[in-house]
């Protein structure tokens, strides 16, 4: 299918050609028939990616701090390596469409059926693409009689209704719309419809005049000097009721212009992007409330409303920002006596396969425009055929790859190192989103690229599969490459309970393949040294692990129990395995201990491992210190020795009254690269794993073992001991 991306680095607009995006659970697979460019925000959206990286940096100095603490943290070498990477990312542009469903996920049974026309939104989803992949909360259906040009606007409506009720408004209540580009047109609609008098402020008169014919009571230009009068004329001296501002501007002229025509104690909602100094004084002797509006409504930014399909229970949370798109979308049905007009907002039509030029004229502002719209041809995409694949295997001596997943990490450490290695065929990519897919294969050299795993399970010139994906599905992923004769590199954890941990044993067994786990701090040079150094000490050890790994939000996908399983879980596992490797011992007993969570996430954790010969680990991981200081602080005692690791750019190795210390003079090493050379000559070799098998599971059964210790609030045996 086509897709038009922007490079995040330069700010090019291209058409590409993608793999389509395959129906998930609790997800529609909808046909665009109708998308609309959103002049303002898509704007500055293109305004930021064409910057130069001084410009960038300049308008985000959030950003910057971050990149700063990170190379502070992790070495200017890993830091430059991970922002070339962001840098990279393939950029999809859209948020508001329209179009006709095509698949129905798991669990949407009875919600939506084929056919069915809806109304979609998301940023990174309700794409400009011929396909679009849309979870349930940010669809809705499309009533007859409203055709999908109009059905397109419905994000944008959803947006302005969202600001209107954050005014709260009432009957007769005389409202200032300042700023009435599409925002500000469809939210001077929806206050008229609710009974409200509105004066519409701008400094183009073509839209002014455009605002009336559609319901303001006034138009009034923002240059003229009878704005004061024209307030007073209208609210009989009082002022306005309420302010909504939804102009797109670096200057707080809005904020002011609230505080001039607002009456005492009035509400002034924030849409657009403005300048936020205010008046204070002004604002004071008024007792003026400000409210910045969130986007479409309640459930925007919440990972578990939008992506997971929650919901929130009506009486508490009537209008979320699926209720708004449902609700605008209605409001511009035919059969109303007074309804919300999109057609009279629609200036200019582009076919799709036109949109850059429609882009060029946007961002040049060529013409006066408004609403901007990409139509898309009224006929069905053919599935993809499934290829047919040569029966024999690859020749043996050589690991020809299949990744499934393409994260932020596979793309910023994985992929790059496995570009890099000669003995290694990168033979098919596959993600979720096509965009993401093309953009990897193009970037690494993969001959490949597909959004159904399966391409890469069945086809036997595959004999190794790297596993990149959330955490939840990795037993599942590894089980079906095992079960499939292949070699399996899973990026941890391999798995998230005891009953995917059997999973996968049980397919192992099975299988000519064999699975290994990226556990990569144990193949580090400076990992490697410190084994060295106690090799043949007899007696137990005792290692300490101290992880500072700065907060992570709530809201992350790796939190949800259903993806992620926490970082207890998808973290913790790393440094048992180290642990692990360091004592070189089986683990026998897990007792783990929380501190009390500061932010709904068992974050804070102390974590004691006992191994068969009386060595002890002490695993102390917390997100609560500043990501500024050193990330990872690794201690090892032994039969007088010692052995310290400070975030893999310092070693210290002490022994018989001397201490001995390197540094890492080509940067940050945690053993990545070495980990996939390990693997891929494995794999060309025909085995043994890298990591002996049995160890992974035991240190997966541990990993598994720290939650069940805290829910029990006892030690944990390891392996029926």
């Amino acid at each position: 299918m086509k897709q038009i991306v922007q490079s995040a680095r330069t700010g090019r607009l291209a058409i590409r050609d993608v793999p389509e995006p395959q129906v998930r659970a609790g997800h529609l697979l909808v046909q665009t028939r109708a998308s609309l460019i959103s002049a303002g925000t898509e704007r500055m959206v293109v305004d930021f990616a064409r910057k130069s990286l001084a410009a960038k940096a300049k308008a985000r100095p959030d950003l910057v701090k971050k990149v700063l603490d990170k190379a502070r943290r992790d070495g200017i070498v890993a830091t430059f390596q991970a922002v070339l990477a962001r840098l990279d990312e393939p950029m999809p542009l859209g948020y508001s469409a329209a179009g006709v469903v095509m698949a129905v996920g798991k669990g949407l049974e009875g919600q939506f059926h084929v056919g069915q026309r809806v109304a979609v939104a998301g940023a990174g989803l309700a794409n400009h693409a011929e396909l679009n992949s849309v979870p349930r909360n940010l669809a809705a259906p499309i009533p007859d009689g409203i055709d999908d040009e109009e059905a397109c606007f419905g994000t944008l409506a959803a947006i302005a209704m969202h600001g209107v009720r954050n005014l709260s408004p009432q009957l007769g209540d005389v409202v200032a719309v300042i700023g009435v580009g599409l925002v500000g047109q469809i939210a001077s609609q929806l206050l008229a419809l609710a009974g409200c008098r509105v004066l519409a402020l701008d400094y183009n008169e073509a839209r002014l005049a455009l605002a009336k014919s559609l319901g303001a009571e006034q138009g009034l230009s923002l240059e003229s000097d009878g704005l004061d009068e024209a307030v007073r004329a209208m609210t009989r001296g009082l002022g306005c009721d309420s302010v909504l501002i939804a102009a797109a501007t670096d200057s707080s002229a809005p904020l002011e212009i609230a505080a001039q025509i607002a009456r005492d104690r009035a509400r002034i909602s924030l849409v657009g992007k403005t300048g936020t100094e205010f008046p204070f004084a002004d604002f004071m002797k008024k007792e003026l409330s400000v409210v910045v509006s969130r986007s479409y409504g309640p459930g925007r930014y919440d990972e578990d409303f939008e992506g997971r399909g929650m919901k929130y229970p009506p009486g508490f949370v009537r209008w979320t920002e699926s209720e708004n798109l449902a609700e605008c979308v209605r409001l511009m049905g035919p059969g109303l006596i007074r309804r919300l007009d999109m057609k009279a907002l629609i200036t200019h039509r582009f076919d799709f396969l036109a949109a850059e030029d429609a882009y060029s004229m946007v961002m040049g502002n060529t013409q006066p425009h408004l609403g901007v719209v990409l139509t898309y041809p009224d006929v069905p995409i053919a599935p993809v055929a499934r290829p047919v694949f040569a029966q024999p295997k690859a020749a043996a001596g050589h690991c020809t790859l299949g990744v499934v997943g393409a994260g932020a990490f596979a793309r910023t450490v994985l992929l790059p190192a496995l570009k890099k290695m000669p003995d290694v065929r990168l033979h098919t990519l596959v993600t979720q989103r096509g965009l993401n897919a093309e953009h990897g294969q193009q970037s690494y050299g993969f001959s490949h690229c597909a959004t159904d795993a399966e391409l890469v399970f069945a086809n036997p010139e595959i004999n190794a599969v790297l596993i990149a994906t959330r955490h939840a599905n990795h037993a599942e992923m590894v089980s079906r490459a095992l079960a499939a004769g292949k070699c399996v590199f899973v990026e941890k954890p391999l798995a998230v309970d005891r009953a995917q941990l059997a999973q996968v044993i049980t397919a192992r067994q099975g299988s000519a393949g064999f699975f290994t786990v990226g556990f990569n701090r144990r193949f580090a040079p400076m990992s490697e040294s410190l084994r060295r150094h106690f090799a043949g000490t007899a007696g137990p050890r005792v290692a300490t692990l101290r992880v500072n790994a700065g907060a992570m939000p709530a809201e992350s996908w790796v939190n949800a129990a259903e993806e992620g399983g926490g970082r207890m879980v998808g973290e913790m596992c790393h440094f048992i395995d180290l642990a692990r490797s360091y004592v070189g011992q089986p683990i026998t007993k897990v007792r783990a201990e929380c501190a009390t969570p500061a932010a709904g996430a068992a974050d804070d954790l102390a974590v004691t491992l006992h191994f068969a010969d009386g060595s002890l680990a002490n695993i102390v991981y917390t997100a609560l210190g500043d990501t500024a200081y050193s990330k990872e602080r690794f201690e090892v005692f032994a039969g007088g020795k010692v052995a310290t690791i400070d975030n893999f750019l310092s070693l210290g190795l002490v022994s018989g009254g001397t201490i001995k210390t390197e540094k890492a003079r080509a940067g940050q090493d945690k053993g990545h690269a070495a980990e996939l050379r390990a693997f891929a000559q494995a794999v060309t070799k025909g085995g043994p794993a890298p990591i002996e098998e049995a160890e992974l599971i035991e240190t997966a059964e541990a990993t598994i073992a720290v939650a069940e210790s805290l829910r029990l609030g006892e030690t944990v045996a390891i392996g029926g001991d």
